[in-house]
Order: structure tokens, then sequence, then C-alpha cells
């Protein structure tokens, strides 16, 4: 059977989400053949999975592996189903329409593309983008720009839906679990980049998942801004993992823009003691130390 694909799907104490999202999966014109779920949480949804109309695989971890981890366990459990392709979905996340999937092999065989992505959108307001794009020099967060594009070639917003050819795992590698949480989506697409894999995202088909609205800090208008997660535990290996990946990856624009605009962030709102956390975070990614969970951290 051609183009056969595994899902590979992460959950941590959304019992209701997963029911939403393995019901959206096999509502799917192009039906999945399993369903890797990893779950990690503090409430079990082994009865959920155990109902659900599509095959599961329930894999339970007792261990919080972050999302890189999970993700990692997820995939490595999808390819082990045989299928050519996996497909990567969050517990908060759920396909829009059940052509989903299939526009998205089309899209990605008469594309010649490996890895293909769709658009993220906001719940209950599916006009808008859970997050923003930059065009010319601009961000928007408005799906009717970038809908007409078709594809956004070499950009993605991983790893919600992404749909990505079995064999680009033994390119690339998994998700780096040491990153734990925020960052190693960018990781895994500047490795796509590198490795040469043609990928894109899909502008005529999306996933719904909450918005990250409230984490843009425009410091310029829209030409200039910097990302602030809403709590301290994000905060932390957002910045972090954001020192490590721009040594990793020698991303020198990358550095000068953190080094210019969260002092500058920070300082306008007299906020001394969060440039303070935001050095040591940043500072502790660029020497690769702190990595993982840290347990007894105060955030």
């Amino acid at each position: 059977m051609q183009n056969t694909v595994a899902v590979a799907a992460v959950t941590f104490d959304r019992p209701e989400d997963v029911r939403t999202l393995l019901g959206a999966l096999s509502q799917q014109t192009h039906a999945p053949v399993s369903i890797s779920l990893v779950d990690s949480g503090t409430q079990p949804v082994d009865r959920i999975a155990a109902e659900a109309q599509a095959a599961v695989t329930y894999l339970r971890s007792e261990a919080n592996l972050g999302g890189a981890g999970g993700f990692s366990f997820a995939i490595l459990s999808a390819m082990a189903s045989g299928a050519q392709w996996v497909w990567i979905m969050d517990d908060d996340a759920h396909p829009e329409d059940p052509e989903c999937l299939a526009t998205l092999l089309a899209a990605a065989q008469s594309r010649g593309l490996d890895v293909v992505v769709p658009l993220i959108v906001a719940p209950g307001e599916p006009t808008k983008l859970s997050f923003p794009f930059r065009l010319d020099g601009h961000l928007t967060h408005e799906r009717s720009v970038v809908e007409p594009l078709g594809l956004i070639e070499n950009v993605g917003q991983f790893f919600n839906g992404a749909l990505i050819r079995t064999d680009v795992f033994f390119k690339v590698g998994l998700p780096d679990l040491r990153l734990f949480i925020r960052g190693d989506e960018v990781d895994f697409m500047l490795r796509l980049r590198q490795a040469n894999v043609k990928f894109g995202t899909v502008t005529t088909v999306a996933l719904t998942h909450p918005v990250g609205w409230g984490e843009v800090q425009e410091l310029m208008g829209d030409r200039f801004h910097v990302l602030v997660p809403e709590s301290p535990f994000k905060q932390f290996y957002y910045y972090r993992n954001r020192g490590y990946l721009t040594r990793k990856h020698r991303r020198l624009q990358s550095f000068v823009a953190d080094a210019v605009g969260y002092p500058l962030y920070f300082l306008r709102r007299g906020d001394l003691k969060g440039l303070a956390k935001w050095a040591g975070a940043y500072t502790a990614g660029l020497r690769g130390a702190r990595f993982g969970p840290l347990k007894d951290q105060k955030f």
C-alpha cells in the first residue's frame, strides 16, 4: 500500500483534548494505519485510547520526557509500524477537516517534498493564525494573507501536524530530548535545512491549536519583536534553549537580535529581575549547560 501514515502523538493531562484528537483522526479520508500515543501525565488516558475508533498503540511513560522526548518515543513507535510517513500531533491540536491528511500527502507528492506542515489556526477563530508568519519583513496572524500562497518553502511551525517521510529521521535524527521543551522544533527545522531536506508549509489546509499571541512582544512595531512565554517555567526553557541553538547552529543574526531585544524589553519595563533571569538562562544555553528537566529548580 502506498503512502501509509502512522501518527505520533503525545499527551500530558489533557484527556478531553485527546478524545477530540482521536475523533478527528478517525474521520480522516486518508486513514492512518496506526496511532502511537505517548502519555506521561498524571491522568492516564488509556481508557480513551481503548475506546477510539482508530488503532491506537498506547505508550505509558512514568517519566515526563518533555515535548522532545515524548515526540521521539512516539516517532520511534510510529516508524516501527513500517509506515512510509509519520504525522506528528500534540494533544491540544487536531485536524481542521477530514481532508487534512490527504491534502498534505497530495502536496508532498506534487511538489516533491519530504516534509509538509499545515497552517495552525486559532480555536473558534479559523481566520486567525495561532502563530505568526513573517512576510516581507512584517508579522501577520491573518490566514487570508498566507493562504493564497499555496506553499511557503523552507519554513514550518513544527511539530503540530508535521507530516514527515520516515527516512528523513535517519538523515536528521529525532527531536533532541536534551532541550526538553521549547526549542526542539526550531532545532529540527534547522537540521532539515542543513541536510537539504525539501519541506514547506501547505497553506491550503490547517490544524486547530491554542494561540501564542500573548508571547509576541513588539519592540519596533512588527518589524522587531521578542518572544516571552507566559510562565517562568516555559521562559527558562525557551531562553536556555535559544541560547544553545544560537551556539550550535552559529546563528549570529539571532544572537545580535537577542542581545539587543531582550535587554531592551526588560529595561523598558523596569524589570531587572526578569533581565537577570533571561541572562542566566540564555548564557547557560550558550555554554551548553543545564540540559534536560531541572529538578528542584526555582523559576
